[in-house]
């Protein structure tokens, strides 16, 4: 029983403090070099050799190289950062838009709106805002009918 037996009370509170600190740097250390290289692929500025210089220069020499970039680049990595989110919810908004079925057209309330201004106007006949009610009523607007009997299947 030569080996020395270690309990919580042999290693002081600041000692744990300490260490709980440099484990929390470290990681932090870490997250930093992963956004620096996500920031030197995600610059559309920078040409493939710079990128490839930045990339070695972080990972031959990580402490330097990840402090040089901050000093250099890091103003603009928050706003590029920044751009990519917004890029990226403008396309999960349009995606959703497209999905939900909302592609710019109008609704059929608003299509028996405007085919009552027109007939209100006079510029169609009591029979042609009947068949045109009868489309848009039906799901077949005027868009999609006059679209759906230009073209022909198998064509």
């Amino acid at each position: 029983m030569s080996a020395q037996t270690y309990l919580a009370y042999d290693y002081p509170l600041l000692s744990v403090f300490w260490s709980m600190l440099l484990f929390f740097l470290w990681i932090m250390w870490f997250v930093l070099l992963f956004r620096i290289v996500f920031d030197i692929f995600r610059d559309d500025e920078m040409s493939g050799w710079a990128k490839a210089g930045w990339l070695a220069f972080t990972v031959l020499l990580p402490f330097l190289g990840v402090f040089v970039y901050v000093i250099a680049r890091g103003k603009n990595m928050g706003r590029r950062e920044i751009a990519q989110a917004r890029a990226q919810q403008e396309a999960f908004d349009a995606r959703i838009r497209e999905a939900a079925g909302d592609k710019g057209r109008p609704s059929s309330i608003d299509e028996l709106a405007k085919l009552s201004d027109i007939r209100a106007r006079g510029d169609i006949t009591d029979e042609e805002f009947r068949r045109a009610k009868e489309l848009v009523l039906t799901g077949h607007g005027p868009a999609e009918h006059a679209g759906s009997t230009a073209r022909t299947p198998g064509r």
